[in-house]
């Protein structure tokens, strides 16, 4: 983390930034020189339906010649309802213009991959140049595809344009705080540093652009993992395909309010790198690339941050650490359980300077994190049965109630179509339903709730033996996993 840092000073200090050779021109109509290539955007959603109607609105407001881009909605969703809302929606943007169509799976098989995949074996695809992706949650500005696209020109070994996200909730809660420090890490350092130095990062699975030529030739969307992203960006980097991140360009979208989300968002994110860490191995080992560039994937991209981080915190933090109060010979450093952890919080702080005042709880809920991490990592690694869990994260649409509302003022107005009748109907039986179900209820958590009850009983221990660092640490520690356990921290679950 300290090199990390150390680069991304470099960065700031020497101003490098990814320039494109040639941009886009501001009129849309003249220009015969201008760069604008057919785009294909790509919208994968499934039972979203409180954010639906933001993300196809900032899509279908995108500054690009419609004559030039198609915007496929893959909709997913099994819930009739949202299914014909979506639908509705894609046909008034029809009626106003824009190149949009429906597509709906019957089967979902492959869950997001086989989404993305379904889609891109539709013919007029070959028509198209690049796919730019958008999650059901994330609202582009209508420049998106100016400040993107015009970086692929005369690049050719350029496959993949990332932007960074900007989160419109970050300061709704305590969870949406802690999670914006930890995000602004890997955004502003580990994946603009990457970017920069290696030209390979992970693919964060929407606000990017693909040249579709380079998904092709990596072998397209495969469903072996829950992490096609990830998939799609070591497959493409072990075939020659260079990255660029782009910090200064941002995608609003909306981070998980409730424990319950965040924790089977983050199981997904630790499982699936080492579910795709055991297929990849042989590829990277073989691969035509230098030594180094193999031992940045095998050991900092993978076991550093998916493996070794998570097994450290919880052995250390969650067993080591209280077991030692109990046995009179054990003894930890006081660097061991306060220095090091403080320094490594610090770093990870330092890209979000207005959140200093969250140091401690950031690094407290971290600790407690790494039982899901740790779990995660497990059962992907050993291939077990939750490692192929795909839960939706749970979105509250938070978005929608003031960008929607600027995004109509510019747009034109939505003309009436002969269902919408119905639409009107369904979106108020939508309402009332929201109106009845405000009854919300705390999830008990047994790990973090065990645990809780050994690190404030090793606290109590700490404290007869006189050992006032870890007494506190302990304490506090515990505290966190009591408020986790009893899911006091974000919102509660409908």
């Amino acid at each position: 983390r300290l090199i990390l840092c150390l680069g991304c000073f470099w960065i700031r200090l020497k101003k490098i930034k990814p320039i494109p050779k040639h941009e886009a021109v501001a009129d849309l109509e003249s220009g015969e020189d201008s760069f604008f290539p057919m785009v294909l955007i790509q919208i994968p959603m499934c039972n979203e339906k409180e954010v639906y109607q933001q993300s196809i609105a900032a899509v279908c407001s995108l500054d690009w010649p419609k004559s030039r881009i198609l915007i496929q909605v893959l909709d997913d969703s099994d819930d009739p309802m949202t299914q014909l809302l979506i639908k509705q929606e894609v046909h008034k943007w029809q009626q106003e213009g824009a190149h949009i169509v429906y597509r709906h799976r019957v089967l979902r098989d492959g869950y997001k991959a086989g989404n993305l995949k379904s889609a891109m074996s539709c013919s007029y695809v070959k028509d198209y140049e690049f796919v730019a992706i958008f999650d059901a949650d994330f609202q582009p500005s209508p420049d998106f595809l100016k400040r993107t696209v015009p970086h692929f020109k005369d690049n050719e070994d350029l496959g993949l344009v990332q932007t960074r996200w900007s989160f419109v909730n970050k300061d709704e809660n305590l969870l949406t705080r802690l999670q914006n420090i930890n995000l602004s890490f890997h955004f502003e350092v580990e994946q603009q540093v990457n970017g920069v130095f290696i030209n390979f990062f992970g693919f964060n699975g929407t606000a990017g652009v693909w040249r579709i030529k380079a998904l092709e030739e990596s072998g397209g969307w495969l469903e072996r993992t829950t992490v096609e992203d990830m998939d799609i960006a070591v497959r493409a980097h072990l075939r020659g395909w260079k990255f660029i991140f782009l910090n200064d360009v941002e995608c609003q979208c909306e981070l998980p309010e409730s424990y319950e989300a965040y924790r089977k968002q983050q199981h997904r994110w630790h499982s699936g790198p080492m579910q795709l860490f055991r297929l990849c191995l042989p590829d990277i080992i073989r691969a035509k690339i230098s030594v180094w560039k193999k031992f940045s994937m095998i050991f900092l991209f993978f076991l550093l941050r998916k493996l070794i981080l998570p097994f450290y915190s919880f052995t250390l933090f969650c067993i080591i650490l209280p077991m030692t109060m109990f046995v009179p010979e054990a003894e930890l450093p006081a660097w061991v359980v306060c220095y090091i952890p403080a320094i490594m919080s610090f770093l990870n702080i330092l890209p979000a300077p207005k959140s200093f005042p969250f140091i401690v709880p950031y690094l407290l809920f971290e600790n407690t994190m790494s039982v899901t991490k740790f779990n995660a990592m497990v059962s992907g690694l050993f291939q077990l049965g939750s490692s192929y869990e795909w839960v939706v994260t749970k979105k509250f649409g938070r978005s929608s109630e003031g960008d929607l509302v600027s995004l109509v003022e510019k747009g034109p107005k939505h003309q009436r179509v002969g269902s919408e009748p119905n639409l009107d109907k369904i979106q108020a039986d939508l309402k009332q339903e929201q109106k009845t179900r405000k009854t919300k209820h705390n999830r008990i958590y047994t790990k973090e709730l065990a645990l809780a009850f050994l690190l404030l009983t090793a606290s109590a221990r700490s404290l007869l033996s006189v050992q006032g660092i870890h007494f506190y640490f302990l304490l506090f520690q515990g505290i966190s996993f009591l408020l986790v356990g009893l899911d006091l921290i974000g919102e509660q679950v409908l």
